[in-house]
C-alpha cells in the first residue's frame, strides 16, 4: 500500500502520532503549572485579609516558583540523558 504525504514528507499517520505527542506535552505542562500553583499558593499564601499579597507571602511565592521551575528543568534534562542512553543501549543490542 501506498502511503499518504503532506508537503514536508510526513505520512499522514506520522503526522497523527506528531499531534498526539504535542497534545501530550500541553497536558504535561499544564498538569505541571497546575501543580506548581496549588503547590505555591498552599505553602505561601496565609493572610486572606488583604486582596494583595504580603511582602512575606511575595517573596515565597517567588521562590517556591523559582525552584518548582528549576527542578522540572533538571528532571527534563535526566529524562533526556536517560532515554538517549537507553536508544544507545537498544541500538548496541540490535547490531
Amino acid at each position: 500500500k501506498y502511503a499518504m504525504f503532506n508537503n514536508y514528507g510526513q505520512s499522514f499517520q506520522e503526522q497523527r502520532m506528531q499531534q498526539l505527542m504535542e497534545q501530550k506535552q500541553m497536558r504535561d505542562f499544564m498538569r505541571m503549572y497546575t501543580n506548581l500553583v496549588a503547590r505555591c499558593f498552599g505553602d505561601c499564601v496565609d493572610d486572606f485579609t488583604s486582596n494583595k499579597l504580603s511582602e512575606k507571602e511575595l517573596t515565597c511565592s517567588k521562590r517556591c516558583t523559582l525552584k518548582n521551575m528549576k527542578f522540572n528543568e533538571r528532571l527534563g534534562q535526566r529524562f533526556g540523558e536517560e532515554s538517549t542512553k537507553l536508544m544507545e543501549d537498544q541500538a548496541r543490542m540490535a547490531q
